[in-house]
């Protein structure tokens, strides 16, 4: 007598697909325009919009500009904005002064979105290269870039962006021991409260090529940051890195870039339940972008997949160009 078989597939995957709400309900991770910080160029002048070849869409706003950016996050429910400054080439010297001018382009932009939209949190750039001569993130010696000294510096920067207002220092240098430095700095100066969101995982990477241009630091730039910024062939390294920067004082802590480097997102945040940023870059963008404009994929289907990516990785949050109009679809 033939053994009696259960119809084929008992289990059948499918069933949870079959409708939106099924699909809806039986969703793992979810994305939010409160998931987004929204990295924005700061150029000088009034009133200037001013467009990124390199990055469709992006542009580098004069400061009353980045004011209305921050109305604009407010109204989109984005929580934060990273500023980035595109400084003029006079401005930019060997010792880097710029950088902690309280009236540099990144300080007066602080204090134009506290102004105007004061719920929103302010995330600044810890580095000299826009400030440097060389474009490089620290100060180069004998062709070779310093830790030490330019840890210095780097405090002497945090201070006056805390100062401006910043909500959250992004030291994006890559020198051992700026978290330490700049933690011990911002307590003894009587700013507590400021968060360190530390680049702990950031790779010396070709896909920061547009980013650069935004910035203005492709035709400065000297040599490679390959001394301080990580091999791209590097996992364990960026534990340890992450492991070293907490016990310093981060409050949380940056992969970048981002979509390359999603395992990198998943063991640090396996590893250490901390909050986990990823910076979606600009190469990761422009690609996406780029692609979009010449209608060879899907602009919004893609954007959305690729951060929602992040969140499935570990992420708690993600730095993209895409955050307004990503907000935007979001909020219907």
């Amino acid at each position: 007598m033939q053994p009696v078989q259960a119809p084929y597939p008992a289990t059948r995957h499918r069933r949870a697909r079959t409708t939106a709400a099924l699909r809806a309900l039986t969703q793992e991770v979810t994305l939010s325009p409160s998931d987004f910080i929204w990295p924005i160029f700061v150029t000088e002048g009034e009133g200037v919009m001013e467009p990124v070849p390199s990055m469709p869409g992006v542009v580098r706003r004069s400061v009353d500009m980045v004011a209305e950016a921050a109305r604009e996050a407010r109204s989109l429910g984005i929580p934060a904005i990273c500023l980035f400054p595109y400084t003029p080439m006079e401005r930019r010297t060997a010792d880097c002064a710029e950088a902690w001018n309280p009236d540099n382009l990144s300080n007066r932009a602080t204090r134009a979105i506290k102004d105007a939209a004061p719920e929103i949190a302010v995330m600044t750039d810890v580095a000299l290269d826009p400030y440097n001569i060389d474009g490089q993130d620290g100060f180069v010696r004998d062709g070779y870039v310093v830790n030490d000294e330019t840890v210095d510096a780097l405090v002497k920067q945090a201070l006056s962006q805390a100062a401006a207002g910043a909500d959250i220092i992004g030291p994006s240098d890559m020198m051992d021991g700026r978290i330490g430095a700049l933690r011990a700095a911002l307590e003894a100066e009587g700013h507590a409260n400021v968060a360190l969101l530390s680049y702990s995982a950031k790779y010396a990477s070709a896909f920061y090529g547009p980013f650069r241009d935004a910035v203005g630091a492709s035709g400065a730039l000297k040599g490679d940051k390959a001394t301080y910024q990580m091999n791209p062939a590097n996992s364990d390294e960026a534990l340890r890195l992450v492991a070293r920067d907490l016990a310093e004082g981060a409050d949380m802590v940056m992969v970048k870039p981002g979509m390359p480097y999603l395992d990198i997102c998943r063991r640090v945040k396996d590893a250490f339940g901390t909050p986990t940023f990823a910076y979606q870059v600009s190469g990761e963008y422009a690609m996406l972008a780029g692609a979009a404009e010449n209608g060879w994929i899907d602009g919004d289907r893609t954007m959305m997949e690729s951060l929602m990516a992040f969140k499935r990785a570990g992420c708690d949050g993600v730095l993209t160009y895409f955050a307004p109009r990503a907000a935007r679809l979001l909020n219907g």
